[in-house]
């Protein structure tokens, strides 16, 4: 920890991740995004990454529940009849996989009731985990995320889940501009597009923290268990 201008900054890994004001985020770990049967999948996108970093997001997530740190999973929502959907979103949406879309329709993924919404099963919350539901890439957007985070007295998010470049990097602007410290659990992170994978870590890596999942594993381990306020 260092001093600056009298405020208090975390410097180390050991600091910021620390369990008693850390927080574990799960981004839109859902069918439809990461299984073969989903939307992406049915479209013959490669799904190969994802079906990689769940592993290592399965095993923080056990990590993070042995730890008792508070496990939040973000579940991207689209309300039937694009109701959640602005014409400025459909067009964000045209641009997505457009070589794969032959018939040129806008993309229909994680609709509420359908099972590609649903929680992929290494990932599926346990009771008293909080779902946010979101209907933008960031976390933070039109969500109670802030407020439960700030309520549960969080200083730091470490983010895993998918996209790399989309969902996961505009969550974790939002969190900073939210004044949280950010961790980039780095192989806990996908994309089905490697190049814009790699230009989002080389971005991130510039402005927040980044370790593996075993490097904040083992931090976890060795700190006390955080202090739980029961009801």
């Amino acid at each position: 920890m260092i001093t600056v201008e009298g405020k208090e900054v975390f410097t180390e890994l050991r600091e910021v991740v620390d369990p008693a004001h850390t927080a574990l985020l799960l981004i839109d770990m859902q069918r439809d995004f990461v299984e073969p049967d989903g939307a992406f999948g049915k479209l013959g996108i490669d799904l190969s990454m994802y079906r990689d970093s769940v592993p290592h997001l399965a095993r923080l997530l056990g990590d993070a529940r042995r730890a008792s740190i508070l496990v939040i999973h973000v579940q991207n929502t689209t309300l039937p009849g694009r109701l959640s959907d602005s014409p400025a979103q459909i067009r964000f949406n045209l641009r997505m996989h457009a070589g794969e879309r032959q018939d040129g329709v806008p993309l229909r993924y994680s609709i509420a009731g359908t099972p590609g919404h649903e929680f992929v099963s290494e990932l599926t919350p346990r009771t008293g985990e909080p779902v946010v539901s979101k209907h933008r890439s960031s976390a933070f957007w039109g969500t109670d995320l802030e407020i439960l985070l700030r309520s549960n007295g969080i200083k730091t998010v470490v983010i895993g889940g998918c996209t790399t470049e989309g969902c996961v990097e505009s969550t974790a602007r939002d969190a900073l501009f939210n004044d949280l410290y950010v961790v980039i659990a780095v192989d806990c992170v996908a994309s089905d597009d490697r190049e814009q994978h790699d230009a989002s870590l080389l971005l991130m890596r510039h402005r927040f923290d980044m370790a593996t999942a075993d490097e904040i594993a083992g931090v976890w381990a060795l700190a006390p268990p955080p202090a739980r306020v029961s009801g």
